[in-house]
């Protein structure tokens, strides 16, 4: 198992530090590496092993292993292992929802309570977003490969993932108007640098795919 720190994560600390709002990070990170626990925990009770642990600029993220033969087997098994992916992006969120009700219902002080719900609840909304790599990404396109294959999967969550972002950027851009926190714009950045780098990635995969399908359509016409 592999272990990565993002870089950029410190020029958010430095940022946050310098902006005074670096206690809010230091709660945000610390119940976004409680989410990702549930994702490492419904994946070991799924038989998934982790392969890489990265720590990011709004949290922690795990990569699973998947054997080719496994996910060869699993897929003529009725796409079962697009519904164990669901199910492990789904724990996240979870979590979250689960820590919610735990101090909606603990008898502590008020105002952390509140604190503790509001993270909370924020981390379970930004993550249940339809935007890949997000939790609501990963199910998405879960959903989609189980429907209609991994080719129009892969394309359609792409595109929604754009559209999504678009759309948070818009509304975002009004907020910032009435809430002066630079926290909205770095998120804003965060989010593009996601779908781009994914998109970069998907237009790659196509590339080498279409390579293929050329090659073995030459090879057949040839022979």
């Amino acid at each position: 198992m592999r272990f990565r720190i993002d870089l950029k994560i410190f020029i958010f600390l430095i940022i946050f530090y310098f902006t005074k709002q670096i206690e809010i990070y230091t709660m945000i990170m610390l119940f976004a590496l409680i989410h990702e626990l549930g994702h490492l925990l419904a994946g070991l009770l799924m038989g998934m092993k982790p392969e890489k642990i990265e720590l990011m600029p709004f949290g922690v993220s795990i990569s699973f292993k998947i054997k080719v033969e496994e996910y060869n087997k699993k897929i003529k098994k009725g796409n079962m292992l697009e519904i164990k992916k669901i199910l492990v992006a789904l724990a996240g969120p979870l979590t979250n929802f689960i820590i919610i009700i735990i101090a909606s219902n603990i008898n502590i002080d008020l105002f952390k309570a509140l604190i503790i719900i509001y993270t909370n609840f924020l981390i379970m909304i930004f993550n249940l977003l339809p935007i890949y790599p997000l939790d609501g990404g990963r199910i998405l396109k879960g959903i989609l490969h189980i429907n209609f294959g991994i080719k129009k999967s892969e394309f359609y969550t792409n595109i929604i993932s754009k559209i999504t972002v678009a759309i948070i950027t818009m509304l975002s851009s009004v907020l910032i108007l009435y809430i002066h926190n630079i926290a909205i714009t770095l998120i804003d950045m965060y989010l593009w640098y996601l779908v781009i780098k994914e998109d970069i990635i998907y237009k790659k995969r196509e590339k080498i795919l279409e390579n293929i399908n050329k090659k073995t359509l030459e090879n057949e016409t040839n022979s």
